[in-house]
């Protein structure tokens, strides 16, 4: 069987963090998710208000790093729940239960720059099976050109182009 799901909108509203009764963080938050077409009529994209929940640490730094209006995509799977409201009536929602939350919007736009999940990491290393992978260090040189990097001129261009 297969159940997953990517979507990609803004925040709502803040993402609300709680603790169960044995202390597992869950934070809960709902992305607007526009549609990829148009109304005929008024010439608008329709919105999907999609309710998510993120657990442990994925719900930790969700609350942590994401606020109302802040782009997120958000990877995981489609959960129905039936449950019974204060009336006694009996209803259903449907939800995304997120494994992974990556930051859909450039660091300029936003705070910081990064993804959390339960399987993934933050900022590219790894969190899973109850210990962080070692930290990836750029190179020692990262970001100067060394000489052999330099542009040179081609002594020999005849003008021909292979193409």
């Amino acid at each position: 069987m297969l159940n997953h799901i990517v979507i990609m909108g803004r925040l709502a509203r803040d993402p609300e963090l709680r603790h169960t009764q044995v202390g597992t963080p869950v934070a809960s938050f709902t992305l607007a998710v526009d549609r990829d077409f148009k109304d005929k009529n008024t010439g608008e994209r329709a919105t999907d208000w999609i309710d998510v929940v993120a657990w442990r640490g994925t719900g930790e730094f969700v609350s942590r790093y994401f606020s109302k209006g802040r782009m997120a995509v958000v990877e995981g799977r489609l959960q129905i729940r039936d449950w019974t409201d204060k009336e006694g009536n009996k209803r259903r929602s449907a939800e995304v239960v997120a494994d992974n939350v990556y930051f859909g919007d450039s660091k300029r736009d936003g705070d910081s720059g990064g993804s959390y999940g339960d399987r993934g990491g933050y900022g590219g290393g790894s969190y899973g099976g109850g210990r962080p992978a070692a930290p990836i260090a750029p190179p020692a040189d990262y970001g100067i050109p060394s000489e052999s990097d330099q542009f040179s001129e081609v002594a020999d261009d005849e003008g021909d182009l292979p193409f």
